[in-house]
């Protein structure tokens, strides 16, 4: 069993490398969630059922448009293909959406990309995991995620900000 620090550390080269994506595409990028938090507030919040508990990792923006991003590593099973979500952060995020007004995406390691609706749609009801909080998870495959560059800008939007750089 991993620790929750264990997976924090492993959810921080994924926001890290989420961010630097986005960056190249011409996104602005801050860090959110937990993680902006100290040791001790993120330790008593992970003991409630508070929402807090699943803030978005990140809030990035490109011109006028504003999105939050719940980065999911090592949230994709090897032998099934299927991401596993908590489902109390679907239902989380799912009112995070509502009460801002702003969309919400999940991003995994392969980059594939998934909002809570998503989740909530097409994914079954999963035992209660081993890993983590042993909460129960919806599962769901990992081929029905958009791909990063349909939903945050394609190699057109990288080059030009290469091209940008270079000048």
């Amino acid at each position: 069993m991993t620790t929750w620090e264990e997976r924090k550390t492993v959810g921080d080269l994924l926001e890290q490398r989420v961010a630097e994506e986005l960056t190249l595409r011409e996104w602005t990028v801050n860090p959110w969630g937990q993680g902006i938090l100290t040791s001790p507030v993120q330790s008593a919040l992970r003991r409630t059922d508070s929402a807090l508990r699943w803030t978005p990792d990140l809030v990035a923006a490109r011109g006028e448009v504003v999105v939050l991003i719940d980065c999911k590593g090592r949230m994709t099973s090897a032998t099934s293909n299927r991401h596993t979500i908590e489902r109390a952060a679907v239902k989380s995020h799912l009112q995070f959406s509502a009460w801002t007004d702003l969309p919400m995406y999940y991003v995994f390691d392969n980059l594939g990309v998934m909002t809570p609706h998503d989740v909530l749609t097409a994914g079954r009801i999963g035992p209660h995991t081993q890993v983590g909080s042993g909460a129960p998870y919806y599962l769901v495959p990992a081929a029905l995620a958009r791909p990063f560059d349909d939903v945050f800008g394609g190699p057109e939007v990288v080059a030009r900000a290469w091209a940008n750089q270079a000048a």
